[in-house]
C-alpha cells in the first residue's frame, strides 16, 4: 500500500522549519519533488518513492529514529521536566521533532547507556518483562564484594519489599582495601575504578577506610533502584553507576556522558532480531 503525505507535513516532520515557514520556502520556489518544482504546499507525494529536494539538498525520507546516548549524571529520562534537565534536551532539534523517548529509565544520578527513539514496538519488546532483556552495569561499591555476594546475587536477591530477584550475574574487576591500599584488578579495571571514585559526588561522604569494589552486574528485570536496592541488600552501597549494555547494544565507548549519536543500520537490525528471539 502507497503512502501518501502532504509536502509541507513531510519536510516539517523532519524538522526543516515551522508548516509556515516551510510553506513560505516552497512559495519561493525552494523545493522540487521529482525535478518539477513545487508551489503547491499542499502537494500529496510518496515520500518513500518521490524524490524531494530542498535549496539543492536531497532529502531522505525516514520515519523513525534511534539514538544511542551516553546519559551523563544529572539528567532525569524523560521526555519533558518543568525543573530538570531531561535526556530529550541533550538532542538535535531534527531528532527531537520526530518525538523520541527513552526506552527505559536510568536513575538521575546513573550515567550510561540510553537508547531514544520513536518506535513504540521496539521499546514495548525490550522492556517486555517476558523478554527478560539483560542489562549490563559497572559499578562502585562501598565493601568488599565476595563470593557470598556473587552466590546470593545467583540465587537471587530479597529486596526491601520482600520481591526476590531474579538469577543476576556478578562479578568482581577490581577492589581496594583501604586508604592506602593498593587497587588489585587487571590494569584497565584497575584505571576504571581509580577514575570511578573520582566521578562520586561529594555529598556521597565517601570514607577513607572502607573498601571499594569494581564490579559488574548483569540482570534480567528492571525494578526501581534494583541494582542499588539490590547492594543495600546485602549489607553495601552503590558510590557510582553506568550502564554498559542492553540485549545486544553496548555503549559506545567514544560517546563522552552528554553525547550521543544515531544507531547504525546494523545496531537496530540486532535489536529488531533480539527482540524476536527473546525470552518468553
Amino acid at each position: 500500500m502507497k503512502v501518501k503525505m502532504r509536502i509541507d507535513k513531510m519536510l516539517g516532520n523532519l524538522g526543516y522549519g515551522t508548516r509556515s515557514s516551510i510553506k513560505l520556502l516552497i512559495k519561493q520556489g525552494a523545493v522540487t519533488v521529482n525535478g518539477t518544482l513545487v508551489k503547491d504546499h499542499g502537494l500529496q507525494i510518496n515520500p518513500n518513492e518521490d524524490e524531494v529536494v530542498l535549496d539543492g539538498m536531497t532529502i531522505q525520507y525516514r520515519d523513525t529514529v534511534y539514538v544511542l546516548l551516553h546519559k551523563p549524571a544529572g539528567v532525569i529520562s524523560a521526555t519533558e521536566d518543568k525543573r530538570d534537565q531531561t535526556v530529550i534536551d541533550l538532542l538535535d532539534e531534527d531528532i527531537t521533532v520526530m518525538s523520541p523517548f527513552p526506552v527505559g529509565r536510568l536513575d538521575k544520578d546513573t550515567e550510561g547507556l540510553l537508547l531514544i527513539t520513536n518506535d513504540g514496538k521496539l521499546s514495548h519488546e525490550l522492556l517486555s518483562p517476558r523478554k527478560h532483556v539483560p542489562k549490563t552495569y559497572r559499578a562502585l561499591v562501598a565493601g568488599q564484594v565476595g563470593d557470598t555476594d556473587i552466590e546470593e546475587f545467583k540465587r537471587g536477591v530479597t529486596l526491601d519489599d520482600d520481591y526476590v530477584t531474579m538469577s543476576a550475574q556478578l562479578g568482581v574487576l577490581a577492589s581496594k582495601s583501604g586508604e592506602g591500599s593498593p587497587v588489585v584488578g587487571e590494569a584497565q579495571y584497575e584505571d576504571e575504578l581509580t577514575s570511578a571514585v573520582m566521578l562520586v559526588p561529594q555529598e556521597a561522604e565517601l570514607d577513607p577506610n572502607v573498601a571499594l569494589s569494581w564490579i559488574e552486574l548483569t540482570i534480567h528485570e528492571g525494578k526501581f533502584h534494583q541494582v542499588k536496592r539490590m547492594f543495600e541488600a546485602v549489607g553495601k552501597k552503590v558510590l557510582y553507576l553506568r550502564r554498559i549494555s542492553m540485549g545486544p547494544l553496548k555503549l559506545d565507548p567514544a560517546l563522552a556522558p552528554g553525547e550521543w549519536r544515531e544507531l547504525t543500520e546494523e545496531e537496530v537490525d540486532s535489536l529488531r532480531n533480539y527482540r524476536k528471539g527473546g525470552t518468553e
